[in-house]
């Protein structure tokens, strides 16, 4: 099956839409299909030896603001690509400005396209611009309307999704690396470095960003015995250093240096309210750790409040700090939510979330065929 990936952000970006994008590549390489990925460019990108299939970049500018966000230009590349690829299907990684085009081209190409919706555009909108979140569905409507189906990644999400009248809506949830993130990688020398006097480790892994209000966090750091740790960077990074005193900030981390911060926390704490999985929340699961998280979006499906974690009213930082204390003087039932957060995630491979995306590829080639036969 040759399957054009059309993103808006590829690796060496690191966030959900990029990860799960490779991911896909990777596992469509693996099982003998032909992908291709068309992203935006950015200043520093991988040497093309370590991509998992071929990629073509399409100019872009950074985001006014938001440098992390690179925004594709207009342009022919796009629907060429596609065209020289003979693709068969189209896969719309988070489609709202290359992803558009990519849906343009399939479009004129005869070519069905599969949807996958990542980012919660109208949450956006409401914080950033306080106004907007209408037109914000309708260009998700238009978008996801127009595909053969959208895959959606939390109950949640689905439940938005059709809400707003997007047909044809499915679940697709994200994979994790179980390996990599294992309790197993908990490193007691990083623990006396980030907590010199043995106090409870909470984190946060993620873009430092408005939409995450990782400030929810201020109440947590008053906590004595606690120390918050910091992972991810953005535009919001200098604001949050005066916001959370005594927070440790340690930039961005990835691979297995990521993989041994999140397995020496003790608690993870997540602060956004407008994710559509939270891959995070799931890593941190993975390596060990107990969750609090915001009981709104993906989340609700990841977190089993009071057996893997505390889901918490969202944008409470006063919820967020009870939790957290709760945690702090009962060792033992960090331990149980530790446990069964481990189990709880272990046998979701990104192999079988990734097999599940192809049973949604073949039925949508098969109605295509269907109707044109």
């Amino acid at each position: 099956m040759r399957v054009a990936i059309v993103t808006e952000s590829f690796p060496p970006d690191v966030n959900g839409v990029a990860h799960c994008a490779l991911r896909t590549a990777e596992h469509l390489v693996r099982r003998g299909h032909e992908p291709l990925v068309v992203a935006p460019a950015g200043p520093h990108d991988t040497d093309p030896a370590q991509d998992p299939c071929p990629v073509v970049r399409v100019p872009s500018l950074p985001l006014p603001g938001y440098p992390q966000v690179r925004v594709a230009l207009p342009g022919r590349r796009t629907a060429a690509a596609i065209a020289a690829h003979r693709t068969e299907l189209v896969h719309l990684a988070s489609p709202f400005v290359l992803g558009v085009r990519g849906l343009a081209a399939a479009t004129r190409l005869r070519i069905p396209a599969v949807a996958v919706y990542q980012t919660d555009l109208a949450g956006y909108a409401r914080t950033y611009l306080n106004a907007g979140e209408a037109a914000a569905w309708r260009r998700i409507r238009g978008v996801h309307a127009a595909a053969a189906r959208t895959l959606a990644p939390s109950s949640a999400s689905v439940t938005a999704l059709t809400g707003q009248g997007v047909p044809r809506v499915f679940l697709w949830p994200r994979g994790v690396d179980s390996v990599r993130f294992h309790p197993a990688h908990r490193d007691q020398a990083l623990r006396r470095e980030l907590a010199p006097r043995g106090e409870l480790i909470v984190g946060y892994v993620g873009r430092l960003a408005a939409e995450k209000h990782v400030e929810t966090l201020a109440a947590t750091c008053a906590l004595p015995g606690v120390r918050v740790v910091v992972v991810g960077d953005g535009p919001s990074a200098p604001g949050l250093r005066a916001a959370l005193p005594g927070a440790v900030f340690l930039g961005r981390r990835t691979g297995d240096d990521l993989a041994r911060v999140y397995a020496s926390l003790d608690v993870f704490c997540h602060t956004g309210p407008f994710e559509t999985f939270c891959q995070t929340v799931q890593e941190a699961m993975a390596s060990g750790v107990p969750v609090v998280a915001p009981a709104a979006g993906g989340p609700l499906d990841l977190v089993d409040h009071g057996r893997t974690g505390l889901l918490v009213p969202p944008l409470d930082g006063t919820a967020l700090r009870d939790a957290v204390r709760l945690l702090h003087h009962d060792p033992r039932l960090r331990v149980r939510y530790a446990t069964a957060a481990r189990a709880a995630v272990a046998d979701r491979t990104w192999e079988s979330v990734g097999d599940q995306l192809l049973d949604h590829y073949s039925a949508v080639l098969g109605e295509r065929a269907a109707a044109v036969a």
